[in-house]
């Protein structure tokens, strides 16, 4: 698949490194084309023996493109995908944030019955369906894929069929489980979830190196 990803920062660098190892084509996209190329040029070098590609590209990566991943902090996913518009159409918008109120790490910054990725989904263009996916786990993670010798897991909820299970390609053949775990209403408890798992890191002394898995 094609995967384009806007924003090139820690959570970009960790898919796109599950990405490549799966073999798919990724494409950073960025404010600044200086940073995605230098992203790109970092993951060429250290690309697990995958056969993928990865490459600095710049608005029109999303035209054509399988996935589209917005590893971008709350709320700037909105203005993303209302400023692409029809560009989006026909592509799978993948949700991965977490609207954390960063001023005081004490709440959620979207209102009570809601989240992001449904905000996200109600400016998205016809055609271009929101999944929320990764936003449970950490970008340090994802360089490896695992914590513990465990397999990360990627919760996935969505709407559509197609597209939840074009997200769950990329997890497992990024070598992660992938679990759909039903409507995109269910963002709400994944966003409040991660919130708490990332709230608990100090006092629990995680260092951002945890994980979310279901057993059976």
């Amino acid at each position: 698949m094609i995967i384009a990803i806007i924003g090139p920062g820690n959570m970009a660098r960790g898919i796109a490194t599950r990405a490549l190892a799966g073999g798919h084509t990724v494409r950073l996209v960025g404010r600044s084309a200086e940073q995605a190329a230098a992203l790109a040029e970092e993951l060429r070098r250290a690309a697990p023996g995958g056969d993928g590609d990865v490459r600095q590209s710049d608005a029109i990566a999303v035209e054509d493109a399988d996935l589209v991943v917005l590893a971008v902090p709350y709320p700037a996913g909105r203005e993303v995908v209302a400023d692409y518009g029809t560009a989006l159409t026909g592509s799978v918008i993948v949700d991965i944030c977490n609207p954390v109120d960063f001023s005081t790490f004490d709440s959620l910054a979207v209102p009570a019955g809601t989240s992001a990725a449904e905000q996200i989904a109600a400016e998205a263009a016809p055609g271009a369906p929101v999944v929320k996916a990764f936003n449970t786990t950490f970008a340090a993670t994802l360089l490896s894929g695992q914590v513990a010798g465990q397999p990360l897991d990627v919760l996935i909820a969505g709407d559509d069929e197609d597209a939840k299970r074009s997200v769950a390609e990329l997890a497992a053949s990024g070598g992660l489980r992938p679990l759909d775990v039903g409507p995109l209403r269910r963002a709400r408890e994944l966003e409040a979830f991660q919130f708490l798992h990332m709230a608990a890191q100090e006092r629990l002394g995680l260092n951002w190196s945890s994980a979310v898995k279901i057993l059976p």
